[in-house]
């Protein structure tokens, strides 16, 4: 009986061992672990550049409140955001002389440190292992969570960090429904026979004189194809703020591509078929013409202080250009410019843009000074009137009545009615003679009784 014991002791070592080289063979997944307030939470290793040590960061003014400061890392200068003041989970009181957690994190070339309470270890799982989140997370909201995943006793909650941080949107998923299939130009024919009756009475309201009706049903079923996949792959919703723009580059659209042709194929083909529609130096810094024609725009005021809502204020060149604007329409007012975008990185960043020496010398020199390091960045009274903030226009905004909104081309951004939602915003938070200029391819709904007022490519309304 011993040998038999013995045989079938050493058979289930064999089994066990088996088991665990299995298990260890089909890890497909890391991440690094680390804890916030006693829960445990994780990072896919592949967005985490190192981890560090550090205290004495350098305070930058007028920043968001999770935004430390800026750490020299091995000579590269990097900001230090706070995840736990993110999160709105309580921090105690620290000195300059404390050492903090860092994981230092590269996404999208950007590189950065990011506090937590204690970092763990590296482990392996498998990632089909990974669950959704459950709704009722309340720590932190559910959007910037990846999934939870159990391993060594311990549950994870894992952070989708390309969410929190990446400017990049993720591709809609295909639609399964038929009428949302992107079909061959060649089947369409075919197809055009399932569209709902609700769209075909739609196209009907829109038929260009002279067309044929195959002709006119064709033309709007490949709109409706356009509209779908611009949603799908760039979040552009077509309404009536840009139909208009739409319907024109689809003729200049199908004179480039052809008839057969037309069909936006991919995240690159959206790119393409929305270059056009962006208000100009969208990104970039500004002409002294441009800089000249929204000064025109903006209206008289002799108030001793300016409020501007600036949404969609993206990396912050377009907000300095409207501050230094602003300052040379309105001297002697205080200028206070409260700008907003949903790209957490590209937000914390934006305080410390530096100025390209080529704009030195242009319309930009009265407002610029040149740093110890040969650098050039803007004044302090142009810095001190800008407020950046983390803030999705969709939600509530707790902010005064203002005299100017500069919001370009973030409305078409929006869905149906996200854009009714933020349209109502500006109407009441308007003083009696602001005034909202959009981008140069969007108009106001007519339902809001908007008055416009145009000056070239831009476009300003104010309240009927």
């Amino acid at each position: 009986m011993e040998p038999m014991n013995e045989t079938m002791t050493d058979t289930q070592v064999v089994s066990d061992l088996s088991e665990e080289r299995q298990e260890v063979a089909a890890v497909d997944f890391k991440m690094v672990t680390f804890s916030l307030s006693g829960k445990d939470y994780a990072i896919d290793i592949m967005n985490v550049k190192e981890i560090a040590k550090a205290g004495r960061f350098t305070y930058v003014p007028n920043t968001l409140p999770f935004v430390l400061g800026v750490y020299n890392l091995r000579g590269e200068i990097i900001p230090i955001l706070d995840l736990r003041i993110f999160f709105n989970i309580e921090v105690p009181e620290r000195s300059d002389d404390r050492l903090e957690n860092m994981l230092i994190l590269d996404l999208d070339d950007q590189k950065f440190g990011l506090v937590v309470d204690k970092i763990d270890k590296v482990v392996g799982i498998q990632k089909s292992s990974i669950q959704p989140p459950h709704p009722l997370f309340s720590d932190i909201n559910i959007k910037y969570i990846s999934g939870v995943v159990e391993s060594g006793r311990c549950l994870y909650v894992l952070l989708d960090v390309e969410r929190i941080f990446s400017t990049k949107e993720q591709a809609a998923e295909e639609h399964e429904q038929y009428e949302n299939v992107r079909v061959p130009d060649s089947f369409k024919p075919a197809f055009s026979e399932k569209v709902s009756g609700a769209s075909a009475e739609a196209a009907a309201e829109t038929h260009p004189a002279g067309e044929t009706p195959a002709a006119q049903d064709s033309t709007e079923l490949n709109l409706k194809f356009i509209k779908e996949s611009l949603a799908s792959y760039k979040n552009f919703t077509v309404s009536e703020v840009n139909e208009a723009w739409v319907r024109r580059r689809y003729s200049e659209w199908v004179a480039e591509k052809g008839d057969s042709n037309t069909q936006l194929k991919d995240s690159a083909d959206a790119d393409e078929f929305l270059k056009t529609f962006w208000s100009p130096f969208t990104g970039s810094w500004w002409s002294k013409k441009y800089a000249d024609a929204v000064a025109e725009l903006l209206p008289e005021n002799s108030a001793k202080q300016i409020v501007v809502w600036n949404p969609g204020c993206g990396k912050g060149s377009e907000t300095y250009s409207l501050a230094c604007v602003l300052k040379r329409k309105y001297p002697d007012a205080k200028i206070r410019i409260y700008a907003q975008d949903v790209d957490l990185l590209t937000i914390s960043n934006a305080s410390m843009l530096s100025v390209p020496e080529a704009f030195v010398s242009d319309w930009y020199s009265p407002f610029v000074i040149k740093k110890v390091n040969g650098e050039y960045t803007f004044n302090q009274d142009i810095k001190e009137s800008i407020m950046f903030e983390y803030h999705d226009c969709k939600n509530t905004n707790a902010l005064p009545m203002v005299d100017i909104i500069f919001a370009r081309d973030i409305i078409s951004l929006l869905d149906k009615n996200a854009q009714n939602l933020i349209i109502t915003d500006f109407q009441e938070k308007m003083k009696g003679n602001a005034v909202v200029i959009i981008g140069e391819n969007e108009v106001m709904p007519a339902s809001f009784n908007f008055i416009e007022n145009s000056n070239d490519t831009l476009y300003a309304y104010r309240k009927d």
